[in-house]
């Protein structure tokens, strides 16, 4: 009759040892587990936030575009009305209200906000972490500053009252106010039309930078919508 191995006081040890270690083993495991899961599902709630907000983004880049091509057509009109060529002065209050308008720089940052506040290294692809850093703390902060900082950008306070000053002799007011036309030909002396036509070049080159770096910025976040879209499908 063969006798059952005994197990010695060593092997009752080894075993206890290997439990005891497996047991541990598997709920660490299962500790990062879950810290990676939470993790991950974090990171895709930032992404989809982030993504919401340049949706917006790019629609605010849009207005803020096209509200700098109608100051480029408003500063043609009075271009030529300066310079006595006929035009059609139905639409002088919009063009004079395009003339000087400044902008501001709408940013939502809802999303990055919370990325920072959980930590950018939660953003686990590091190409995409550094696009979406170098959007919010290089770009967005450009455009902030050249739409509300950058002096020749600041149409309003730098040109305004000169250019009323040396025509509003020629406009033409309702009783509100409201300028509705002009008294033809503007005869200025060349002097003054020097100075108007060379604010009128000053302006439409500043406009035309910040909607050509306005572009660039929208293609930018374009592309980082895409790469966040592969994120999170």
């Amino acid at each position: 009759m063969t006798k059952k191995p005994r197990f010695t006081g060593l092997n009752k040890f080894l075993l206890e040892f290997l439990s005891i270690f497996i047991g541990v083993f598997a709920a660490f495991a299962l500790d990062n587990w879950n810290e990676d899961r939470k993790d991950h599902i974090t990171e895709m709630s930032i992404l989809q936030e982030i993504n919401n907000g340049l949706k917006q983004d790019v629609l605010d880049i849009q207005v803020n575009t096209k509200g700098h091509e109608y100051g480029i057509i408003a500063i043609q009109h009075f271009r030529n009305i300066v310079l006595n060529v006929p035009v059609k002065n139905d639409s002088i209050t919009f063009h004079y209200f395009n003339l000087f308008r400044d902008f501001v720089s709408v940013q939502n940052n809802s999303g990055y906000e919370t990325l920072k506040s959980k930590g950018l290294e939660i953003i686990s692809n590091d190409s995409l972490r550094s696009k979406i850093i170098a959007l919010y703390e290089g770009d967005y902060n450009t455009i902030r500053k050249l739409e509300e900082e950058y002096d020749e950008l600041q149409f309003q306070e730098n040109y305004y009252k000169d250019f009323n000053t040396k025509m509003s002799p020629y406009y033409q007011l309702d009783s509100l106010g409201t300028l509705k036309d002009m008294t033809f030909p503007v005869a200025l002396p060349t002097s003054d039309k020097n100075q108007v036509l060379s604010d009128f070049w000053k302006m439409q080159n500043n406009r035309v930078f910040i909607i050509q770096y306005y572009l660039e910025v929208e293609k930018r976040i374009k592309a980082l919508q895409a790469e966040i879209d592969k994120e999170l499908h």
